[in-house]
């Protein structure tokens, strides 16, 4: 199918451009994203490690601000990259980024979205970039970078189609979000705070809590080295409650790696990427980055959930709890410690197996144990639900996608 071919400067009707400046911060106020809030897998930005700007900033400083629809789109650092700009827009945006306004006139704002999210077009936008350090694709370009149009019912199918389903992925992304802030809150209380054991301690029952459950807990404390903790747990180390599967990880070439990956997930330490490990892991798993740069700024290690059959390469602990102790429970215990004590290494720190086992774990009565297995299992399956039907959306989304842009499929209208 032949389609016109326009110009991407040409399909819009306005461009928000702070390039160049930087903008003066608060330590409150209306959110700054900035580049690495703006990634390829989410429909709408992120507020990962956002600055803030006073309201006053907010009204003079600026040129000026997306507005719900725009296309949030990085010019330097990783080029391409776009999400789309909620309703209402709630932060302004950093230099190196623009918020471009599609001309609705010419072309469909969702069609436009998909587009540049095309693998074809990212290619395209790849062979653009100037600066050998630092990828930088200029806004002066944006009239070289040529875009097929094709007929405006066309237009409104593939846009469609890709933002419903981007939505679909959105929404369950925040409510995984929700259900982990959950499980969190719950970890805190029982577990940091222990509310439940102060609580009966007043001589009162722990609100929203099942009289058989209550009865589980202590109403007393005892000394330990940590400081008072609920009388009959003890202090120990996570080397009791973790299984650790470090020792099955056989390292691939390239070539291997490419012919044996197959389509299964791959995950590790995320500034190690280099080697995939020749096992194939199956059950509920928690991944800790080995390399010392995978640890956040407040000292908790970066984790991440993962289940199924996966790879995993080898600068990442691969952990299942044990003992008593469920995967979700450690997963949680984790992003609640400082491990930087454990860490060690100068040049390029490391989490070593050893130290890791040394990190301390407060081991509670085996049946509260259970009791807070049995409560979050079900949020962390609903997250894993979820993740599941996204995978399963987004792999939709993207087969189809590169096969309607050019019209090798025949599609129609669903009304």
């Amino acid at each position: 199918m032949q389609v016109e071919k326009i110009p991407f400067a040409n399909l819009l009707s306005d461009i928000v451009d702070n390039r160049g400046r930087t903008c003066p911060t608060a330590e409150a106020g209306l959110p700054l994203i900035a580049t690495n809030c703006i990634r390829n897998d989410l429909l709408y930005p992120a507020f990962e490690k956002v600055r803030h700007v006073s309201q006053e900033t907010y009204d003079t400083w600026f040129r000026g601000h997306p507005k719900p629809g725009d296309l949030i789109f990085v010019c330097k650092g990783t080029p391409g990259r776009v999400c789309m700009a909620p309703d209402p827009v709630s932060f302004c945006i950093a230099q190196d980024m623009v918020a471009v306004r599609p001309n609705s006139k010419k072309i469909y704002p969702k069609y436009l979205f998909a587009l540049l999210r095309s693998s074809r077009v990212q290619a395209q936008i790849e062979t653009m970039h100037v600066g050998t350090l630092i990828p930088h694709f200029k806004k002066g370009d944006f009239d070289k970078l040529l875009l097929p149009i094709p007929t405006r019912e066309l237009q409104e199918t593939i846009g469609d189609m890709y933002f419903e389903l981007s939505a679909k992925i959105e929404l369950n992304r925040r409510m995984n979000a929700t259900l982990e802030a959950i499980a969190r809150a719950l970890f805190q209380s029982w577990f940091v705070n222990f509310d439940l054991v102060r609580t009966k301690l007043d001589g009162s029952h722990p609100p929203r809590l099942d009289l058989a459950t209550a009865t589980l807990f202590p109403n007393e404390f005892e000394h330990s080295e940590l400081g008072p903790i609920p009388k009959s747990w003890r202090r120990t180390n996570l080397g009791e409650v973790v299984e650790v599967f470090d020792s099955k990880r056989v390292p691939l070439s390239g070539r291997e790696r490419e012919q044996r990956r197959g389509p299964y997930p791959y995950y590790g330490a995320a500034s190690v990427m280099d080697y995939v490990d020749d096992y194939l892991f199956d059950g509920v798993y928690m991944l800790m980055g080995e390399d010392g740069s995978v640890i956040n700024e407040d000292g908790t290690p970066v984790t991440q959930y993962v289940w199924g059959k996966f790879w995993v390469n080898n600068h990442a602990h691969v952990l299942r709890g044990k003992g008593g102790i469920c995967t979700e429970h450690l997963l949680l215990h984790l992003r609640n410690t400082n491990i930087s004590a454990f860490v060690t290494g100068a040049v390029q720190p490391t989490l070593i197996q050893a130290n890791m086992n040394r990190i301390e774990f407060i081991m509670p009565a085996a049946e509260i144990a259970k009791a807070f297995a049995a409560t979050v299992g079900p949020l962390f399956a609903k997250i894993r639900s979820n993740t599941d039907q996204s995978r399963t959306l987004a792999g939709i989304r993207d087969t189809l996608l590169p096969k309607l842009l050019p019209g090798e499929l025949a599609i129609s209208r669903v009304h």
